[in-house]
């Protein structure tokens, strides 16, 4: 788990957007003498002195609009950087200045807003690979690309009639080399909020990557650690076991072959939850979901809705009738006021190949592509209406 102090960065942020469309001074034009514009060069040296001033643990505020002539009078006021202005490091600035992101990988990552008057944010990453998201602005997030799939599911998405139960996607591009999309960050609007995401289906692998039949000893090993009596005696006899074999241990380990769906990862207010690699049972599942939903019968009828709604959006969408979309999750979001949930992550999301369909409920084979995303969501709409409070 990799927690960011982030506080301010929606501040400066917005202060760097101000700075950057090169506004003119209103001021001086009331008073009839030539705008002002504040160059890209004045915005590039700022930036730099803020980062500099950071990674010292100084202080920095915004330039201050001052009524002269010159940009030289305006380079003056960054040397007031400083006044008024809580500490902060440079993580606190890190979409203003270069990405250094680690590895990509379908992650979620939790904005908890501390006092909201001071608009400050403090990112927790739950799960996934750390380093593979960053807030971009106000309300938007860049998301790394382990390939050009996902942008392009996201570009189809916007296209459909679902696109009411994804993230809103803006652009794919390029930094340093590597690949991104923006897309709207979900939690943005909430305060301090609870946070489930649930990986859906009835597997969260692709065909390819389990279509190599060799045992390997590695997965083996791994396979005991995990549970000394799950291998088979002919596995025990060949101290090897093979991926298709390894993926499905994993899987049955949870809720997700019985279910169709388990939970990921869950933060309630204060701390993100840990203990939820073995919730499995119905029972199990239903408490979860009591505590996210910490007792609030309102909270939990929307967040029903909400997903009732998905589905329907769901069977109804052309872009899913023609996917098989595997390892996705469903985050659901609430902040004991308002109630949120969107289909997150399509890295592994694929087109059907042609003459192919799938229900999306029916088990799965090889080769026929069902990865039991609907069959997961009835449960889950079954566990939710289970853990509301009967009247």
């Amino acid at each position: 788990m990799v927690i960011y102090n982030c506080s301010g960065i929606s501040d400066i942020w917005m202060s760097f957007m101000k700075l950057s469309k090169n506004e003119e001074d209103p001021q001086r034009e009331l008073n009839g003498s030539k705008p002002v514009t504040r160059s890209e060069s004045f915005v590039k040296r700022w930036r730099r002195t803020a980062v500099t001033r950071c990674l010292k643990g100084e202080t920095i505020s915004t330039p201050r609009r001052r009524h002269s002539r010159s940009e030289d009078k305006y380079e003056s006021d960054v040397q007031m950087l400083g006044d008024s202005c809580d500490k902060l490091p440079i993580l606190h600035i890190l979409a203003l200045n270069a990405l250094d992101l680690s590895a990509p990988a379908s992650d979620i990552l939790v904005k908890e807003k501390g006092p909201c008057e001071a608009r400050r944010r403090i990112w927790i990453q739950l799960s996934g690979h750390p380093g593979s998201l960053t807030p971009a602005g106000p309300g938007t997030l860049w998301k790394r690309l382990h390939d050009c799939n996902e942008s392009e599911m996201y570009e189809k998405l916007m296209k459909d009639s679902a696109v009411g139960i994804v993230p809103k996607f803006y652009r794919k591009l390029e930094f340093k080399g590597e690949l991104f999309v923006e897309i709207r960050d979900l939690l943005y609007d909430f305060c301090d909020p609870y946070v489930l995401d649930i990986k859906m289906g009835t597997r969260t692998f692709l065909e390819s990557e389990v279509s190599n039949n060799v045992a390997r000893k590695d997965l083996y090993l791994k396979m005991k650690a995990l549970d000394p009596s799950a291998p088979t005696p002919e596995e025990e006899k060949e101290l090897a076991v093979t991926k298709l074999r390894y993926m499905t241990f994993r899987e049955e380990l949870s809720s997700t072959c019985e279910f169709g769906f388990r939970v990921e990862a869950m933060k309630l207010r204060g701390q993100p939850v840990s203990d939820l690699k073995k919730v499995r049972t119905k029972n199990e599942l239903t408490q979860t979901f009591d505590r996210f939903f910490n007792g609030n019968p309102k909270i939990r009828r929307k967040m029903l809705e909400r997903i009732l709604d998905i589905r329907r959006q769901f069977e109804n969408s052309s872009f899913f009738k023609s996917h098989e979309v595997v390892g996705s999750s469903i985050l659901m979001i609430h902040d004991e006021c308002k109630v949120g949930a969107w289909i997150i992550d399509f890295g592994k999301t694929r087109k059907l190949p042609d003459g192919v369909g799938v229900t999306h409920r029916n088990p799965w084979k090889p080769g026929n592509h069902e990865e039991g995303y609907l069959f997961g969501l009835d449960n889950l709409i079954d566990v939710v209406r289970s853990a509301c409070p009967k009247k």
